[in-house]
């Protein structure tokens, strides 16, 4: 079972550099000139903004039986796959636990939350033992705000690197220890710090969350369910201390995904004196660096340009979700739609399922990798635009962005680059 993504492995694309770059570049290029030009002020309304949806729609959602039988759903989901692991066989082509984390979880939570929103923080099975477990007699201890959901990055990023880089990562001991490592850590933090814990430091709550914000289905301030645009949403996301390290590890960690199956770099492992895992650990950690240091230096040129704006990290984060989740389609989609049924035919009791069959051709596969990145970040380019006119004075609203252009001309021709390396 190849490690590339977990499960399953990436396919060499067969695309002209020359079309795939200069098509990038135009796309960025006019999307930023046409909205220098027409969009002078700030059209997005964040939470204030959305079409309620019925009332009975409402009720529904929010009824107890509903939330419950999601509750139930979750945790019959969580016991399954443990006990996949600890009875099943130990191959990941007749078990579907390792499918079940890689594929059904980490990939299918991205369609999953832009579809129906924050859905994890209903399936969570870990708020459903927590609910389950004695009743504390002290109050919980408060998180310290500037603490942010900077625990949810971190674990994303041990996430990720039990993805890509442990070796032995299908292995049922392996994953077995994983999941033990990550419900104490769970439970301990929310026995002491309550239910809110998981909204601050699960990163599959924080990821689902995250993603959601790009959902059609949404909350107004007023609590009310409704139907919005998935820039109004965006431009909701909290400014949260750790959102930027959160963005910067999805990107960065895709980014290594991609080149981890280029063979120079291959070759690198196979040779390096330190050995693989060691190695590739570097590797997934100067990626998400370099990320981190390309949009670091990018807040510090917006705060020359502007010296009133006091939080240049954070005020344009939320830009980067739109990167993220194109990063996240172009490297993960083949995968989902090739292992996610031979996941479920095994889970459902059919042993030695067939071998998945590439979803399409890899001229098509290719042009819809691309084309994800490419919207992404021309998202990106609006949510950052409408954000700029609303925090720069209107003589410097165009050229304050600049740097954040920059920003996004250099990741989409990163990104375009790992795929047709």
């Amino acid at each position: 079972m190849p490690l590339a993504h977990g499960v399953g492995a990436q396919h060499d694309l067969p695309l002209s550099p020359f079309y795939a770059y200069a098509g990038a570049f135009a796309a960025l290029f006019v999307s930023f000139l046409s909205l220098g030009l027409l969009w002078s002020a700030s059209r997005f309304r964040g939470d204030r903004a959305g079409r309620p949806l019925p009332a009975a729609v409402q009720r529904l959602a929010d009824a107890p039986a509903t939330r419950t039988a999601l509750r139930l759903l979750g945790a019959a989901a969580g016991l399954a796959l443990v006990l996949h692991l600890l009875l099943g066989p130990d191959d990941p082509d007749r078990n579907p636990a390792p499918g079940a984390v890689y594929v059904l979880l980490w990939v299918g939570l991205v369609p999953a939350s832009l579809l129906l929103g924050p859905v994890w923080r209903l399936l969570n099975p870990l708020r459903t033992l927590l609910a389950l477990l004695p009743a504390r007699r002290r109050p919980p201890r408060p998180l310290p705000p500037r603490l942010g959901i900077r625990p949810a990055a971190a674990g994303l990023l041990l996430f990720t690197w039990l993805e890509l880089v442990a070796p032995d990562n299908t292995a049922a001991p392996v994953l077995l220890a994983a999941l033990a490592v990550h419900t104490a850590v769970q439970l301990l933090g929310a026995a002491r710090h309550g239910p809110d814990w998981f909204a601050r430091a699960d990163p599959f709550e924080v990821y689902s969350s995250l993603l959601a914000r790009l959902s059609p289905l949404g909350r107004r301030a007023d609590g009310r369910l409704v139907l919005r645009s998935p820039f109004n949403g965006l431009d909701a996301t909290p400014p949260a201390p750790g959102l930027v390290a959160t963005v910067c590890v999805l990107l960065g960690s895709t980014a290594y995904d991609g080149f981890s199956d280029n063979p120079r770099w291959i070759t690198t492992l196979q040779t390096s004196s330190l050995g693989r895992t060691p190695t590739a650990t570097l590797g997934l950690l100067a990626a998400v660096a370099l990320v981190a240091v390309l949009y670091g230096l990018c807040a510090g040129a917006l705060r020359l340009l502007n010296r009133e704006l006091t939080t240049p990290l954070t005020s344009f984060a939320h830009s980067l979700v739109p990167i993220a989740l194109g990063y996240l389609v172009a490297h993960y989609f083949s995968l989902f739609v090739t292992e996610r049924p031979r996941t479920v035919i095994m889970a459902v009791g059919t042993d030695n399922a067939p071998s998945p069959a590439p979803p399409m051709g890899p001229g098509g596969l290719a042009t819809l990798q691309v084309a994800a990145i490419v919207t992404g970040h021309v998202l990106g380019v609006v949510a950052a635009h409408d954000r700029s006119v609303r925090l720069f004075p209107p003589a410097r609203a165009v050229a304050g962005q600049l740097p954040l252009f920059a920003l996004m001309i250099a990741y989409t021709l990163g990104g375009i680059g790992l795929l047709i390396a």
